[in-house]
């Protein structure tokens, strides 16, 4: 009587209990569920430690608008070789009103045309870094990224003494133009006053412009950044050869965790042919760049992923290897349990009972005291 008190006061205490109880198959400890738990947490932690280090990297995003700025002016930043003597060439720019801007900021420096040992290894570097930036244009964000930390993309100075004579001119520095479209070249004498002076005349050497592009940018010069003609090199097969470059500025304003500068980008367009004006091609010797000025503005930006996001995505992460480890083990419970109950394997395997104390088999009968009496 006592212990059906006590059963009676148990399960009344059970009902005024507001909280739900956890069943007790679910806190039974199991082979199964203990190696789903391990995978479960293992997989966890792998696709977070992943997910970290999603949220520490950052990419470059991409905005077009209307370039407004139409006042200011637009440096050209040059550093080119050519294989003639400082003398005998000049570089000068003529823009679409045919204004042409003083060249006070270039210098002429006598240097030898051939490379260096140490020279040439950088200069086939440089050219493997842009073959590769032609294929793969997402490379180009990587550069963005890591401007003002990266190589120098100037041309190292000479390790050793030239044994050769300086037969070449370097010509390199900066000019102020206005933004409209315009003509860099660089030919056969020097520009004074508005008017290129012809000195082909006093040239006994023929004409050479076989010419190498060490640096050619447009806007504020950024450390890090490679340019499309950087590293170009042209070896001249005629005395008399025209080299075109048809150049398409377009204005970026690059905004990144390390940099903020107004800087440009542009493609660039090659033709070189030789004139002979008894074959009908007509024209100067010389190295012409022909610029034009995009009227849309590239914003390059930076961005990062919030520490919002991730930890949504940490969370959610979480929840979804909990939910599908935990479908998973039910189902695969569930099959293993219909295939032993249709084959009788395992709990569900008949068992054969045998007379021991007081019981028999399953097909013989209990037999009560009374009826034994």
């Amino acid at each position: 009587m006592r212990r059906l008190n006590k059963k009676k006061a148990l399960n009344f205490v059970k009902e005024l209990d507001a909280f739900p109880k956890v069943p007790e198959s679910y806190v039974e400890t199991t082979a199964s569920g203990g190696t789903v738990s391990v995978l479960a947490f293992t997989a966890m932690a792998l696709l977070a430690f992943f997910e970290f280090f999603v949220y520490r990297d950052t990419w470059m995003k991409y905005e077009y608008e209307v370039d407004k700025d139409f006042t200011s002016k637009l440096r050209i930043n040059i550093d080119i070789t050519v294989a003639m003597r400082c003398q005998f060439v000049g570089a000068d720019v003529l823009d679409l009103a045919e204004t042409m801007v003083a060249s006070d900021g270039l210098q002429y420096e006598p240097v030898v045309f051939e490379l260096s040992p140490q020279q040439r290894l950088w200069h086939r570097t440089l050219l493997l870094i842009q073959n590769r930036l032609r294929e793969e244009h997402s490379l180009q964000d990587v550069l963005f990224k890591n401007v003002m930390k990266g190589a120098p993309t100037a041309l190292p100075p000479r390790e050793d003494d030239p044994t050769h004579p300086l037969n070449a001119c370097r010509i390199h520095g900066y000019l102020y133009v206005n933004k409209v479209a315009g003509n860099f070249h660089i030919t056969v004498g020097k520009p004074t006053f508005r008017v290129q002076i012809c000195v082909s005349c006093l040239i006994s050497d023929p004409y050479n412009f076989s010419h190498r592009i060490d640096h050619l940018s447009f806007g504020e010069e950024i450390p890090g950044i490679l340019n499309p003609l950087d590293g170009t090199e042209k070896v001249s097969a005629d005395h008399n050869q025209m080299f075109q470059y048809f150049i398409t500025i377009v204005p970026t304003k690059l905004q990144t965790y390390k940099v903020s500068a107004d800087t440009h980008q542009y493609s660039v367009t090659e033709r070189e042919r030789v004139i002979n004006h008894a074959a009908g091609s007509h024209g100067v010797s010389g190295i012409f760049m022909k610029y034009d000025i995009s009227s849309l503005m590239v914003k390059v930006t930076e961005q990062h992923m919030p520490l919002w996001q991730f930890l949504v995505r940490l969370c959610g992460i979480i929840g979804g290897i909990f939910s599908t480890t935990g479908m998973l083990h039910s189902l695969v419970g569930f099959c293993i349990d219909v295939i032993c109950c249709r084959f009788k394997l395992g709990v569900y395997k008949p068992k054969s009972m045998s007379v021991f104390d007081g019981h028999v088999n399953s097909l013989t009968p209990l037999l009560s005291e009374n009826a034994e009496h």
